[in-house]
Protein backbone atom coordinates (compact mmCIF):
# COMPACT_ATOMS: atom_id res chain seq x y z
CA UNK A 1 0.00 0.00 0.00
CA UNK A 2 1.34 3.39 -0.98
CA UNK A 3 2.34 5.82 1.75
CA UNK A 4 0.94 8.71 -0.22
CA UNK A 5 -2.09 10.55 1.11
CA UNK A 6 -2.39 13.04 -1.78
CA UNK A 7 -1.46 12.99 -5.47
CA UNK A 8 -2.17 15.58 -8.14
CA UNK A 9 -1.41 14.58 -11.71
CA UNK A 10 -1.36 16.72 -14.88
CA UNK A 11 -3.34 19.57 -13.29
CA UNK A 12 -4.19 22.43 -15.65
CA UNK A 13 -6.11 25.61 -14.87
CA UNK A 14 -6.67 28.68 -17.05
CA UNK A 15 -8.34 32.02 -16.53
CA UNK A 16 -9.11 34.54 -19.29
CA UNK A 17 -5.75 35.30 -20.89
CA UNK A 18 -3.75 33.48 -18.22
CA UNK A 19 -2.48 29.88 -17.96
CA UNK A 20 -2.31 29.63 -14.17
CA UNK A 21 -1.32 25.94 -13.96
CA UNK A 22 0.19 23.97 -16.81
CA UNK A 23 0.52 20.18 -16.38
CA UNK A 24 1.44 20.42 -12.70
CA UNK A 25 2.10 17.42 -10.45
CA UNK A 26 2.57 17.00 -6.72
CA UNK A 27 2.47 14.21 -4.14
CA UNK A 28 2.39 14.16 -0.35
CA UNK A 29 3.31 11.30 1.99
CA UNK A 30 1.48 10.47 5.19
CA UNK A 31 3.15 12.22 8.12
CA UNK A 32 5.38 14.33 5.84
CA UNK A 33 6.24 18.03 5.75
CA UNK A 34 6.64 18.83 2.05
CA UNK A 35 7.81 22.32 1.05
CA UNK A 36 6.38 24.06 -2.01
CA UNK A 37 8.39 27.00 -3.31
CA UNK A 38 8.54 29.26 -6.34
CA UNK A 39 8.63 32.90 -7.28
CA UNK A 40 5.55 35.07 -6.90
CA UNK A 41 3.29 34.24 -9.83
CA UNK A 42 4.65 30.69 -10.17
CA UNK A 43 1.19 29.19 -9.61
CA UNK A 44 1.39 28.22 -5.92
CA UNK A 45 -1.74 30.10 -4.84
CA UNK A 46 -3.86 28.71 -7.68
CA UNK A 47 -2.55 25.23 -6.89
CA UNK A 48 -3.61 25.55 -3.25
CA UNK A 49 -7.04 26.77 -4.32
CA UNK A 50 -7.42 23.67 -6.48
CA UNK A 51 -6.57 21.43 -3.51
CA UNK A 52 -8.98 23.28 -1.22
CA UNK A 53 -11.84 23.30 -3.72
CA UNK A 54 -11.89 27.03 -4.41
CA UNK A 55 -11.04 26.39 -8.09
CA UNK A 56 -11.91 23.31 -10.14
CA UNK A 57 -9.07 22.24 -12.45
CA UNK A 58 -9.71 22.22 -16.20
CA UNK A 59 -8.02 18.83 -16.46
CA UNK A 60 -5.98 16.37 -14.44
CA UNK A 61 -6.78 14.22 -11.43
CA UNK A 62 -6.67 14.48 -7.64
CA UNK A 63 -6.13 11.26 -5.68
CA UNK A 64 -6.73 11.30 -1.91
CA UNK A 65 -5.69 8.30 0.15
CA UNK A 66 -5.75 6.01 -2.88
CA UNK A 67 -9.05 7.08 -4.43
CA UNK A 68 -9.81 9.70 -7.04
CA UNK A 69 -11.79 12.67 -5.71
CA UNK A 70 -13.33 15.86 -7.10
CA UNK A 71 -13.18 19.09 -5.15
CA UNK A 72 -16.23 20.99 -6.35
CA UNK A 73 -16.36 23.30 -3.33
CA UNK A 74 -14.25 24.09 -0.24
CA UNK A 75 -16.71 21.97 1.75
CA UNK A 76 -15.69 18.89 -0.28
CA UNK A 77 -12.07 19.52 0.70
CA UNK A 78 -12.92 20.02 4.36
CA UNK A 79 -15.00 16.83 4.50
CA UNK A 80 -12.08 14.62 3.47
CA UNK A 81 -9.74 16.33 5.92
CA UNK A 82 -7.90 19.18 4.18
CA UNK A 83 -7.41 22.53 5.93
CA UNK A 84 -5.46 25.67 5.01
CA UNK A 85 -3.78 28.30 7.19
CA UNK A 86 -2.82 31.54 5.50
CA UNK A 87 -0.33 34.32 6.21
CA UNK A 88 -3.18 36.78 6.79
CA UNK A 89 -5.41 34.86 9.19
CA UNK A 90 -9.09 35.07 8.33
CA UNK A 91 -11.09 34.96 11.55
CA UNK A 92 -14.00 36.49 13.41
CA UNK A 93 -12.18 38.95 15.70
CA UNK A 94 -15.18 39.73 17.91
CA UNK A 95 -15.92 36.06 18.63
CA UNK A 96 -14.10 33.95 21.20
CA UNK A 97 -11.36 31.46 20.40
CA UNK A 98 -13.80 28.61 21.02
CA UNK A 99 -16.35 30.09 18.62
CA UNK A 100 -13.68 30.49 15.93
CA UNK A 101 -12.52 26.88 16.37
CA UNK A 102 -15.94 25.25 16.20
CA UNK A 103 -17.90 27.58 13.94
CA UNK A 104 -19.79 25.43 11.46
CA UNK A 105 -19.52 22.24 13.52
CA UNK A 106 -20.81 23.18 16.96
CA UNK A 107 -21.92 20.61 19.55
CA UNK A 108 -25.53 20.81 20.73
CA UNK A 109 -26.96 19.68 24.07
CA UNK A 110 -29.01 16.49 23.49
CA UNK A 111 -32.03 17.74 25.47
CA UNK A 112 -32.15 21.52 25.06
CA UNK A 113 -30.81 21.46 21.47
CA UNK A 114 -28.85 24.59 22.37
CA UNK A 115 -25.11 24.95 21.80
CA UNK A 116 -23.24 23.11 24.55
CA UNK A 117 -20.73 25.85 25.39
CA UNK A 118 -19.31 24.02 28.40
CA UNK A 119 -18.39 21.03 26.25
CA UNK A 120 -17.00 23.23 23.45
CA UNK A 121 -14.81 25.25 25.84
CA UNK A 122 -13.44 22.01 27.29
CA UNK A 123 -12.68 20.61 23.83
CA UNK A 124 -11.06 23.90 22.76
CA UNK A 125 -8.91 23.90 25.89
CA UNK A 126 -7.84 20.32 25.20
CA UNK A 127 -6.87 21.21 21.61
CA UNK A 128 -4.94 24.31 22.71
CA UNK A 129 -3.17 22.42 25.51
CA UNK A 130 -1.98 19.96 22.89
CA UNK A 131 -0.33 22.88 21.10
CA UNK A 132 1.12 24.31 24.35
CA UNK A 133 -1.04 27.42 24.02
CA UNK A 134 -1.03 29.84 26.96
CA UNK A 135 -4.39 31.60 26.52
CA UNK A 136 -7.98 30.90 27.50
CA UNK A 137 -10.43 29.66 24.83
CA UNK A 138 -12.90 32.32 25.95
CA UNK A 139 -10.48 35.07 24.84
CA UNK A 140 -11.75 37.28 21.99
CA UNK A 141 -9.88 36.28 18.83
CA UNK A 142 -9.10 39.89 17.86
CA UNK A 143 -7.01 40.43 21.01
CA UNK A 144 -4.51 37.70 20.08
CA UNK A 145 -1.22 38.15 18.25
CA UNK A 146 -0.89 36.77 14.72
CA UNK A 147 1.14 33.82 16.04
CA UNK A 148 -1.60 32.91 18.52
CA UNK A 149 -4.29 33.34 15.86
CA UNK A 150 -2.38 30.85 13.71
CA UNK A 151 -2.37 28.47 16.67
CA UNK A 152 -6.16 28.79 16.84
CA UNK A 153 -6.39 28.04 13.10
CA UNK A 154 -4.33 24.87 13.65
CA UNK A 155 -6.63 23.89 16.53
CA UNK A 156 -9.60 24.53 14.24
CA UNK A 157 -8.12 22.21 11.61
CA UNK A 158 -7.52 19.51 14.22
CA UNK A 159 -11.07 19.88 15.54
CA UNK A 160 -12.30 18.92 12.06
CA UNK A 161 -9.93 15.90 12.00
CA UNK A 162 -7.72 17.40 9.30
CA UNK A 163 -5.28 14.91 7.82
CA UNK A 164 -3.58 17.51 5.57
CA UNK A 165 -2.78 21.05 6.67
CA UNK A 166 -1.59 23.62 4.13
CA UNK A 167 0.50 26.42 5.63
CA UNK A 168 0.80 29.35 3.23
CA UNK A 169 3.63 31.74 4.21
CA UNK A 170 2.88 31.23 7.93
CA UNK A 171 6.19 32.65 9.20
CA UNK A 172 6.09 35.90 7.18
CA UNK A 173 4.41 37.97 9.96
CA UNK A 174 6.16 36.18 12.84
CA UNK A 175 9.20 37.00 14.95
CA UNK A 176 12.06 34.49 15.11
CA UNK A 177 10.82 33.16 18.46
CA UNK A 178 7.25 32.80 17.15
CA UNK A 179 8.60 31.01 14.07
CA UNK A 180 10.41 28.54 16.33
CA UNK A 181 7.11 27.87 18.13
CA UNK A 182 5.44 27.21 14.78
CA UNK A 183 8.26 24.84 13.80
CA UNK A 184 7.75 22.92 17.04
CA UNK A 185 4.00 22.64 16.49
CA UNK A 186 4.51 21.55 12.87
CA UNK A 187 6.89 18.80 13.96
CA UNK A 188 4.40 17.65 16.61
CA UNK A 189 1.67 17.44 13.96
CA UNK A 190 3.97 15.49 11.63
CA UNK A 191 4.79 13.04 14.42
CA UNK A 192 1.03 12.49 14.96
CA UNK A 193 0.70 11.52 11.31
CA UNK A 194 -0.66 14.81 9.95
CA UNK A 195 0.75 15.75 6.53
CA UNK A 196 1.78 19.37 5.93
CA UNK A 197 2.29 21.34 2.72
CA UNK A 198 4.55 24.22 3.78
CA UNK A 199 4.78 27.21 1.42
CA UNK A 200 7.41 29.84 2.16
CA UNK A 201 9.80 32.28 0.52
CA UNK A 202 12.19 31.75 3.42
CA UNK A 203 14.55 28.94 2.53
CA UNK A 204 15.48 28.57 6.21
CA UNK A 205 11.88 27.46 6.92
CA UNK A 206 12.18 24.72 4.36
CA UNK A 207 15.58 23.45 5.54
CA UNK A 208 14.39 23.54 9.15
CA UNK A 209 11.21 21.51 8.59
CA UNK A 210 10.74 19.73 5.28
CA UNK A 211 12.01 16.36 4.06
CA UNK A 212 11.18 17.10 0.39
CA UNK A 213 10.72 20.20 -1.73
CA UNK A 214 8.77 20.83 -4.94
CA UNK A 215 9.52 23.83 -7.15
CA UNK A 216 7.05 25.59 -9.46
CA UNK A 217 8.11 28.11 -12.09
CA UNK A 218 5.96 29.95 -14.63
CA UNK A 219 2.90 27.84 -13.70
CA UNK A 220 4.71 24.54 -14.34
CA UNK A 221 6.23 21.81 -12.19
CA UNK A 222 10.03 22.01 -12.30
CA UNK A 223 10.98 19.19 -9.99
CA UNK A 224 10.70 17.44 -6.62
CA UNK A 225 13.79 16.62 -4.55
CA UNK A 226 14.80 15.31 -1.18
CA UNK A 227 16.36 18.23 0.63
CA UNK A 228 19.63 16.42 1.18
CA UNK A 229 19.92 15.90 -2.60
CA UNK A 230 19.80 19.54 -3.77
CA UNK A 231 21.94 22.52 -2.81
CA UNK A 232 20.65 25.98 -1.95
CA UNK A 233 22.12 27.43 -5.18
CA UNK A 234 20.52 24.67 -7.26
CA UNK A 235 17.17 25.40 -5.65
CA UNK A 236 17.41 29.11 -6.43
CA UNK A 237 18.29 28.31 -10.04
CA UNK A 238 15.30 25.95 -10.25
CA UNK A 239 13.02 28.71 -8.89
CA UNK A 240 14.10 31.59 -11.11
CA UNK A 241 15.33 29.71 -14.20
CA UNK A 242 18.76 31.27 -14.03
CA UNK A 243 21.72 31.34 -11.71
CA UNK A 244 21.76 34.31 -9.34
CA UNK A 245 25.46 34.82 -8.92
CA UNK A 246 25.07 37.95 -6.83
CA UNK A 247 22.09 38.06 -4.51
CA UNK A 248 23.23 41.40 -3.08
CA UNK A 249 24.24 43.57 -6.08
CA UNK A 250 25.65 46.42 -3.99
CA UNK A 251 27.99 48.71 -5.88
CA UNK A 252 30.38 51.29 -4.54
CA UNK A 253 29.03 54.74 -5.42
CA UNK A 254 30.31 58.21 -4.45
CA UNK A 255 28.99 59.24 -1.04
CA UNK A 256 27.91 62.88 -1.05
CA UNK A 257 26.95 65.43 1.56
CA UNK A 258 24.59 64.77 4.42
CA UNK A 259 21.00 64.46 3.24
CA UNK A 260 19.18 63.90 6.52
CA UNK A 261 20.13 64.01 10.20
CA UNK A 262 18.12 62.93 13.22
CA UNK A 263 19.09 64.58 16.53
CA UNK A 264 17.84 63.38 19.90
CA UNK A 265 14.48 62.21 18.57
CA UNK A 266 12.18 60.90 21.32
CA UNK A 267 8.60 59.72 21.63
CA UNK A 268 7.40 58.53 25.01
CA UNK A 269 6.87 54.78 25.12
CA UNK A 270 8.41 54.14 21.70
CA UNK A 271 11.97 55.52 21.34
CA UNK A 272 14.35 57.85 23.14
CA UNK A 273 17.25 60.10 22.16
CA UNK A 274 17.71 58.60 18.68
CA UNK A 275 20.44 60.21 16.57
CA UNK A 276 21.91 59.23 13.20
CA UNK A 277 22.45 60.63 9.70
CA UNK A 278 22.29 59.45 6.10
CA UNK A 279 24.24 60.93 3.19
CA UNK A 280 23.47 61.19 -0.49
CA UNK A 281 24.41 57.98 -2.28
CA UNK A 282 24.46 56.05 0.99
CA UNK A 283 22.37 53.04 2.01
CA UNK A 284 21.98 53.20 5.79
CA UNK A 285 20.61 50.04 7.42
CA UNK A 286 18.43 50.47 10.50
CA UNK A 287 18.28 47.13 12.29
CA UNK A 288 17.57 45.44 15.61
CA UNK A 289 15.25 42.87 17.08
CA UNK A 290 11.49 43.13 16.50
CA UNK A 291 10.09 45.81 18.83
CA UNK A 292 13.31 47.84 18.85
CA UNK A 293 11.47 50.95 17.62
CA UNK A 294 12.85 51.14 14.09
CA UNK A 295 9.51 51.55 12.28
CA UNK A 296 8.29 54.04 14.90
CA UNK A 297 11.35 56.26 14.31
CA UNK A 298 10.77 56.18 10.54
CA UNK A 299 7.09 57.01 10.97
CA UNK A 300 8.07 60.04 13.08
CA UNK A 301 10.52 61.23 10.41
CA UNK A 302 7.82 60.84 7.75
CA UNK A 303 5.16 62.62 9.79
CA UNK A 304 2.86 59.64 10.41
CA UNK A 305 3.35 60.30 14.14
CA UNK A 306 4.84 63.23 15.99
CA UNK A 307 7.95 63.04 18.16
CA UNK A 308 7.86 64.62 21.61
CA UNK A 309 11.34 66.11 21.25
CA UNK A 310 14.37 66.21 19.00
CA UNK A 311 15.01 67.40 15.45
CA UNK A 312 14.95 66.09 11.91
CA UNK A 313 17.25 68.11 9.64
CA UNK A 314 16.93 67.80 5.86
CA UNK A 315 19.59 69.38 3.65
CA UNK A 316 20.76 71.55 6.54
CA UNK A 317 17.32 72.88 7.51
CA UNK A 318 15.12 71.69 10.34
CA UNK A 319 12.17 69.76 8.97
CA UNK A 320 8.74 70.62 10.31
CA UNK A 321 5.86 68.64 8.79
CA UNK A 322 2.28 67.98 9.92
CA UNK A 323 1.96 64.69 8.08
CA UNK A 324 3.12 62.52 5.19
CA UNK A 325 1.94 65.09 2.63
CA UNK A 326 4.39 67.59 4.07
CA UNK A 327 7.20 65.03 4.11
CA UNK A 328 6.61 64.15 0.45
CA UNK A 329 6.57 67.85 -0.45
CA UNK A 330 9.91 68.35 1.31
CA UNK A 331 11.47 65.31 -0.39
CA UNK A 332 11.10 62.31 1.93
CA UNK A 333 9.54 59.11 0.58
CA UNK A 334 8.44 56.10 2.61
CA UNK A 335 7.79 52.49 1.61
CA UNK A 336 5.88 51.03 4.59
CA UNK A 337 6.33 47.50 5.88
CA UNK A 338 2.63 46.69 5.40
CA UNK A 339 2.33 47.40 1.67
CA UNK A 340 -1.20 45.96 1.43
CA UNK A 341 -2.75 48.30 3.98
CA UNK A 342 -0.45 51.32 3.90
CA UNK A 343 1.42 51.33 0.59
CA UNK A 344 -1.21 50.65 -2.06
CA UNK A 345 -4.89 51.02 -2.79
CA UNK A 346 -5.36 47.48 -4.05
CA UNK A 347 -8.61 48.12 -5.94
CA UNK A 348 -7.07 51.00 -7.91
CA UNK A 349 -5.27 50.79 -11.22
CA UNK A 350 -1.48 50.93 -11.19
CA UNK A 351 -1.44 54.33 -12.87
CA UNK A 352 -3.60 55.82 -10.10
CA UNK A 353 -1.42 54.31 -7.38
CA UNK A 354 1.76 55.67 -8.99
CA UNK A 355 0.49 59.22 -9.53
CA UNK A 356 -1.56 59.61 -6.33
CA UNK A 357 0.98 61.77 -4.41
CA UNK A 358 1.53 64.13 -7.37
CA UNK A 359 -1.89 64.56 -8.98
CA UNK A 360 -1.34 68.34 -9.10
CA UNK A 361 1.36 67.74 -11.75
CA UNK A 362 -1.25 66.45 -14.18
CA UNK A 363 -3.89 69.13 -13.76
CA UNK A 364 -4.68 70.99 -16.94
CA UNK A 365 -6.83 73.92 -15.93
CA UNK A 366 -9.89 72.22 -14.49
CA UNK A 367 -9.21 68.80 -16.06
CA UNK A 368 -6.67 66.01 -15.66
CA UNK A 369 -4.13 65.35 -18.40
CA UNK A 370 -4.78 61.60 -18.34
CA UNK A 371 -2.63 60.90 -21.39
CA UNK A 372 0.46 62.40 -19.75
CA UNK A 373 -0.39 60.73 -16.43
CA UNK A 374 -0.56 57.33 -18.15
CA UNK A 375 2.73 57.90 -19.99
CA UNK A 376 4.58 58.90 -16.81
CA UNK A 377 3.28 55.86 -14.93
CA UNK A 378 4.08 53.54 -17.85
CA UNK A 379 7.65 54.86 -18.06
CA UNK A 380 8.28 54.41 -14.33
CA UNK A 381 6.79 50.91 -14.23
CA UNK A 382 8.83 49.85 -17.26
CA UNK A 383 12.02 51.24 -15.73
CA UNK A 384 11.40 49.14 -12.63
CA UNK A 385 10.47 46.09 -14.75
CA UNK A 386 7.04 45.69 -13.14
CA UNK A 387 5.32 42.60 -14.58
CA UNK A 388 1.71 43.60 -15.30
CA UNK A 389 -0.57 43.42 -18.34
CA UNK A 390 -0.94 47.23 -18.39
CA UNK A 391 -0.91 50.36 -16.26
CA UNK A 392 -4.66 49.87 -15.90
CA UNK A 393 -4.31 46.54 -14.06
CA UNK A 394 -5.47 46.55 -10.45
CA UNK A 395 -2.67 46.52 -7.86
CA UNK A 396 -4.34 43.54 -6.16
CA UNK A 397 -3.61 41.33 -9.18
CA UNK A 398 0.19 41.70 -8.89
CA UNK A 399 2.63 39.49 -7.01
CA UNK A 400 4.22 40.78 -3.81
CA UNK A 401 7.51 41.72 -5.47
CA UNK A 402 5.77 43.68 -8.21
CA UNK A 403 3.60 45.46 -5.65
CA UNK A 404 6.78 46.61 -3.90
CA UNK A 405 8.08 47.97 -7.21
CA UNK A 406 4.84 49.91 -7.77
CA UNK A 407 5.33 51.65 -4.42
CA UNK A 408 8.90 52.53 -5.41
CA UNK A 409 7.55 53.91 -8.70
CA UNK A 410 5.18 56.08 -6.67
CA UNK A 411 8.14 57.44 -4.70
CA UNK A 412 10.16 58.13 -7.85
CA UNK A 413 7.25 60.07 -9.32
CA UNK A 414 7.88 62.65 -6.60
CA UNK A 415 10.99 64.78 -6.17
CA UNK A 416 12.66 62.77 -3.41
CA UNK A 417 15.90 63.36 -1.57
CA UNK A 418 15.64 60.62 1.04
CA UNK A 419 13.79 57.31 0.66
CA UNK A 420 12.88 55.14 3.66
CA UNK A 421 12.33 51.46 2.84
CA UNK A 422 10.81 49.51 5.75
CA UNK A 423 11.46 45.75 5.30
CA UNK A 424 11.43 46.16 1.48
CA UNK A 425 11.88 42.43 0.75
CA UNK A 426 9.48 41.00 3.32
CA UNK A 427 7.26 38.33 1.78
CA UNK A 428 8.84 38.37 -1.69
CA UNK A 429 10.75 35.63 -3.47
CA UNK A 430 14.49 35.48 -4.06
CA UNK A 431 14.27 36.78 -7.64
CA UNK A 432 12.17 39.78 -6.59
CA UNK A 433 14.58 40.45 -3.71
CA UNK A 434 17.50 40.75 -6.11
CA UNK A 435 15.47 43.08 -8.35
CA UNK A 436 14.59 45.31 -5.37
CA UNK A 437 18.23 45.37 -4.24
CA UNK A 438 19.26 46.39 -7.75
CA UNK A 439 16.74 49.25 -7.67
CA UNK A 440 18.15 50.39 -4.31
CA UNK A 441 21.68 50.40 -5.72
CA UNK A 442 20.55 52.40 -8.76
CA UNK A 443 18.77 54.93 -6.52
CA UNK A 444 21.89 55.35 -4.39
CA UNK A 445 23.95 55.90 -7.56
CA UNK A 446 21.51 58.67 -8.53
CA UNK A 447 22.24 60.47 -5.26
CA UNK A 448 19.30 59.48 -3.09
CA UNK A 449 19.91 58.94 0.60
CA UNK A 450 18.36 55.57 1.51
CA UNK A 451 17.32 54.30 4.93
CA UNK A 452 16.66 50.54 4.82
CA UNK A 453 14.91 48.99 7.80
CA UNK A 454 15.66 45.27 7.89
CA UNK A 455 15.66 42.33 10.29
CA UNK A 456 17.65 40.10 7.91
CA UNK A 457 21.34 40.07 8.83
CA UNK A 458 22.63 38.91 5.39
CA UNK A 459 20.58 41.71 3.78
CA UNK A 460 21.93 44.31 6.22
CA UNK A 461 25.53 43.22 5.66
CA UNK A 462 25.12 42.75 1.91
CA UNK A 463 23.37 46.00 0.98
CA UNK A 464 24.36 48.78 3.39
CA UNK A 465 27.23 51.24 3.74
CA UNK A 466 26.63 51.88 7.44
CA UNK A 467 24.50 50.19 10.10
CA UNK A 468 22.48 51.71 12.93
CA UNK A 469 21.49 49.15 15.58
CA UNK A 470 18.55 49.75 17.94
CA UNK A 471 17.34 48.05 21.08
CA UNK A 472 14.21 48.93 23.04
CA UNK A 473 13.89 52.34 21.42
CA UNK A 474 17.51 53.42 21.72
CA UNK A 475 20.49 53.41 19.36
CA UNK A 476 23.09 51.02 20.77
CA UNK A 477 25.65 51.09 17.93
CA UNK A 478 26.52 52.78 14.64
CA UNK A 479 29.10 50.91 12.59
CA UNK A 480 30.66 50.88 9.15
CA UNK A 481 29.46 47.82 7.26
CA UNK A 482 32.99 46.90 6.15
CA UNK A 483 33.93 46.50 9.81
CA UNK A 484 30.68 44.81 10.92
CA UNK A 485 29.93 41.16 11.59
CA UNK A 486 26.67 39.39 12.29
CA UNK A 487 27.87 38.66 15.81
CA UNK A 488 28.66 42.35 16.44
CA UNK A 489 25.24 43.43 15.17
CA UNK A 490 23.38 40.88 17.29
CA UNK A 491 25.51 41.80 20.28
CA UNK A 492 24.51 45.46 19.88
CA UNK A 493 20.88 44.49 19.30
CA UNK A 494 20.84 42.72 22.67
CA UNK A 495 23.10 45.18 24.51
CA UNK A 496 21.80 46.94 27.60
CA UNK A 497 24.03 50.01 27.23
CA UNK A 498 24.56 52.49 24.40
CA UNK A 499 27.74 51.53 22.57
CA UNK A 500 28.10 54.43 20.13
Amino acid sequence: MSGRILELNHICKSFPGVRALDDVRFDLEKGEIHALIGENGAGKSTFIKVITGVHRPDSGEIVFDGRRVEMRTPLDSQKIGIAAIYQHVTCYPDLSVTENIFIGHETYHPFTRMIDWKSLHEKAEELLDGLDADFDPRTPMGTLSVARQQMVEIAKALSANARIIIMDEPTAPLTNRESEDLYRISEQLRDRGVSIIFISHRLEDMYRLASRVTVFRDSRWVGTWKLDEISRDELITAMVGRSITQLYPKKAVPIGKEALRVEGLSRTGFFKDVSFSVRRGEILALTGLVGAGRTEVCEAIYGVTRADSGKVILDGEELKVDGPDGAIEKGIGYLPEDRLRQGLILEWELVKNVTLPTLHKFRKRFLMDCKRENLVAKDLLERLEVKAPSVFSEAATLSGGNQQKVIVAKLLNSDMKVIILDEPTKGVDVGAKTAIFRIMTDLAAQGYGIIMVSSEMPEVLGMSDRIVVMREGRVTAIMETKDATQEAILGAAMAAEVMA
